[in-house]
């Protein structure tokens, strides 16, 4: 299996990312990514808690970043790296095909089994 990240916004607007010859992103530079994607973009954790879960963090990026930083070929560099964090940031939950839903936006990521 291929892996691949493909962050999609309902109907056909759906942009795939094969990681397959990228170099894998450390998870913990991955979540480190992250953090700073959630903090610059303004995030709020979606929790009534203030927990922040990875999918959550994930898929709130990705709505703060919108669809045009997915889209855009001036913003590719930083949708890759996107997709390299968001795959090794969910590598460590142990699954080979992962969903998270949140609203009209769908994050998928395969993985190759272990």
């Amino acid at each position: 299996m291929r892996s691949q990240v493909t962050v999609s916004w309902g109907g056909t607007a759906s942009y795939p990312f094969d990681l397959e010859e990228v170099q894998p992103m450390p998870h913990d530079h991955a979540r480190a990514w992250l953090d700073e994607q959630f903090t610059t973009l303004g995030c709020d954790p979606i929790r009534p808690t203030g927990k922040v879960l990875t999918a959550d963090k994930i898929l709130c990026v990705a709505e703060a970043a919108g669809e045009g930083h997915f889209r855009d070929a001036a913003h590719r560099p930083w949708a890759v790296a996107f997709a390299r964090a968001a795959s090794a940031a969910l590598a460590k939950t142990g699954g080979v095909d992962r969903r998270a839903e949140a609203r009209a936006d769908v994050l998928r990521v395969r993985r190759p089994g272990p």
